[in-house]
């Protein structure tokens, strides 16, 4: 079949009626012609537009099954088959189904294994390869045997690597012996390494036989570089996290000691693969920095791999107190990569990256940043040494030489050292106008009881005829140091006429006055959204931070109750506003037993891990006094065990596990039964970590934050 027959239908579909990732799938009927074109740059973007309408970041749509037909026999017919096949395979391996029904992209493809099928047969072993990832994703009954014929004569490396993948897939069980068989020297590295995949996968015991297969075949990445398996491109990796996941002494011991051999392979580019692997594993396992950094530190020592050592000595930098020496040899030299070195350093061992970072504090952004920026440890106090004031003090007398971040890195520094810092007034003071945000609380903060006259003098003067964008926070500054309300009120008033996040971040500011911000109410009023406005977050948002300011301003609930009931209204229509949901929620606790009337919207959040620990916190704050601990169903019409549950699901799940720390603290033992109990301490004491999402650098510090946190609440509940 040529191109030309198998498009002669392509206009009887009513593609303009269909929906894919952009909208209308009108676009795709031309898509397809210019696929079976002669211009190859046409036939190009027509594959990668294809690649994000009808399967969108793994996402297919109504328009999607209606597409296959098409691009099977196109793929059949020779036009850009292995491309076509790897579209096709993704499409039937999507799990995620918008607006199509459950299964219906997948039996699509499995339709046309007719002219599938043979394509495993094709003279080209890239065709072959292809169709061995295409059609094991249909699940059909027929593929199986098929591919189990082409394992025992394929002999081309990269497809048998690829058949054998796709057998496993189909019959985990079945293929573990075959995996076994295929860990043997005999077999090409291409298919040593994914039998190792899917021995670890079937969850076979690891042995010795699959210890030296993966040490022999490194660097494995480059190995299965040509597979479509995006969740298997880094075997190393994904071998150790597989194995420390199951969450057995055995597991753990075999992962560490294959990564420990890998991090002393004498290859280079073996040793940085480790790394990276190592990387992975102490985001997993609350073992494996302690176990693997001896053989980490000496790669240190090593140019060939050094840069990627300190990406992975930054993830547990407060445990990596025994690679200081080198690090402070590398801190020492001059460049990026020192300033590397220097903000691990600044966290595995402050007391000697003071002076160091002191030596050359403007070529130091990485540190500094680690010091006192974005990467900072959450309430960590970098040491206060006078060489380290006198260079921030330098730099502030240079504005123009500043970096984009660093005026509020500097005056973070300075405000963590206090009165201390007190001889930085100067330059604080003169750089005031130009950096209005950053300077006022750190001058507030750095001034010494003689001088507060002086200083309130100059907040004074901010926050009247400042730059508008610094107001709030030199009048906030002023409150702080002298208790002047004034200045603060008319600058939160202004603020809340800015809208956006600006209503969240005043209004939160004027509910910590109470009711000294009365005089605020009207305009708190004026800044909830309006009828016929489009509900975004930063206005939801800053309807449930208003709401809370007005109960704690007037003390008065029907108002408050009234607008978190319409930002829990909007959360329930729409996903993307979940933590909007929790913000709601945590605003409702504070109300108690006056939130009564919003149970039932706080009662839906509970099917949302992530909204679930706060709904929770705001459900019990309803309940009048204490209420009754009886662990079940009490007369306030609280089902404690169930809340306790979705709380500690929460956790397991990772969604909120600090804000279900606290929903089970406020629940009290008698709401946990013995097997929540046990779970809780399971999230405690296991080795996988439980916070494993957010930011690179600060996943394993929240991790044992969490880890404290939860010991204490296990103390506390028993």
């Amino acid at each position: 079949m040529n191109a030309a027959d198998v498009l002669a239908d392509l206009d009887s579909r009513p593609w303009a009626e269909l929906q894919h990732a952009y909208g209308s799938a009108d676009d795709v009927p031309g898509l397809l012609r210019a696929l079976a074109g002669d211009d190859a740059e046409a036939a190009e973007e027509a594959l990668h537009e294809l690649y994000g309408n009808v399967i969108h970041q793994g996402t297919v749509y109504a328009a999607t099954p209606h597409a296959v037909p098409y691009l099977a026999r196109l793929a059949a017919a020779g036009c850009r088959t292995a491309d076509l096949l790897g579209l096709l395979g993704d499409i039937a391996e999507s799990e995620d189904e918008h607006g199509v029904e459950e299964g219906a992209c997948r039996a699509a493809v499995a339709a046309q294994l007719t002219v599938l099928l043979p394509l495993l047969s094709a003279p080209d072993a890239g065709v072959r390869q292809a169709a061995a990832w295409a059609v094991s994703h249909t699940a059909a009954d027929v593929v199986l045997p098929e591919l189990r014929r082409c394992w025992a004569r394929e002999r081309e490396a990269g497809v048998r690597a690829e058949l054998l993948a796709a057998l496993a897939r189909l019959d985990p069980a079945g293929t573990a012996a075959v995996a076994t068989a295929a860990l043997g020297p005999k077999e090409p590295p291409q298919v040593r390494v994914i039998a190792a995949l899917v021995c670890v996968d079937a969850g076979l015991p690891w042995t010795a036989a699959h210890h030296d297969t993966v040490l022999s075949v490194l660097p494995a990445d480059e190995l299965v570089a040509s597979r479509f398996d995006q969740e298997r491109q880094e075997p190393l990796c994904h071998i150790a996290e597989a194995l420390l996941l199951r969450d057995t002494d055995e597991g753990r011991e075999a992962a560490c000691a294959l990564l420990e051999a890998a991090l002393r392979d004498p290859r280079p580019e073996a040793r940085a693969e480790a790394l990276w692997a190592a990387d992975r594993a102490c985001t997993v396992s609350r073992g494996a920095p302690a176990r693997l950094l001896p053989a980490i530190v000496p790669l240190l020592d090593e140019e060939s791999v050094v840069d990627r050592v300190l990406p992975v000595l930054d993830k547990f930098a407060p445990q990596a107190a025994s690679a200081a020496p080198a690090l402070e040899a590398l801190a020492e030299g001059n460049g990026d990569l020192a300033d590397r070195a220097l903000a691990v350093l600044a966290v595995a061992a402050p007391e000697r990256a003071a002076p160091l970072l002191a030596r050359d504090l403007g070529g130091r952004p990485r540190a500094l940043d680690a010091v006192a920026g974005f990467r900072a440890p959450a309430g960590g106090r970098f040491p206060f040494v006078p060489e380290l004031l006198e260079a921030v003090r330098a730099r502030l007398a240079a504005p123009d030489d500043l970096g984009p971040n660093e005026p509020a890195q500097l005056a973070r520094l300075l405000a963590s050292w206090g009165e201390r810092a007190a001889a930085a007034l100067p330059e604080l003071r003169a750089v005031l106008s130009r950096f209005p945000r950053a300077v006022p609380g750190a001058m507030a903060a750095v001034c010494p009881e003689r001088k507060r006259e002086r200083v309130a003098g100059w907040l004074r003067e901010a926050a009247a005829m400042g730059p508008a964008e610094g107001r709030l926070e030199a009048a906030g500054a002023l409150h702080g140091l002298t208790g002047e309300l004034g200045p603060l009120l008319d600058a939160l008033a202004a603020a809340l006429e800015g809208g956006g996040y600006t209503v969240r971040e005043a209004a939160r500011t004027a509910g910590e006055l109470g009711p000294d911000a009365a005089e605020l109410v009207p305009a708190l009023r004026a800044a909830l959204s309006g009828p016929g406005q489009e509900r975004t977050v930063p206005r939801l948002d800053g309807d449930a931070e208003v709401a809370a300011a007005l109960w704690r301003i007037t003390g008065e609930a029907d108002e408050a109750v009234r607008v978190l009931d319409g930002v829990l209204a909007a959360v329930a229509e729409e996903p993307w506003f979940r933590w909007t949901g929790v913000r709601a929620a945590r605003a409702a606790a504070l109300l108690g037993p006056a939130a009564r009337l919003l149970r039932p919207r706080l009662e839906r959040l509970l099917d949302d891990p992530v909204q679930a620990p706060a709904a929770v916190l705001a459900l019990l704050a309803t309940v009048p006094g204490d209420g009754p601990d009886d662990g079940g169903s009490g007369a306030d019409g609280l089902d404690r065990t169930a809340l306790a549950e979705a709380a500690l699901e929460s956790a397991e799940l990772d969604a909120d596990p600090d804000t279900a720390l606290e929903a089970l603290r406020a629940l009290g033992a008698r709401a946990l039964s013995g097997e929540h109990i046990r779970r809780l301490t399971a999230l405690a004491e296991r080795d996988p970590r439980v916070v494993r999402s957010g930011l690179e650098h600060e996943m394993i510090r929240a991790d044992e934050r969490f880890r404290q946190e939860a010991r204490a609440v296990l103390a506390a509940l028993a």
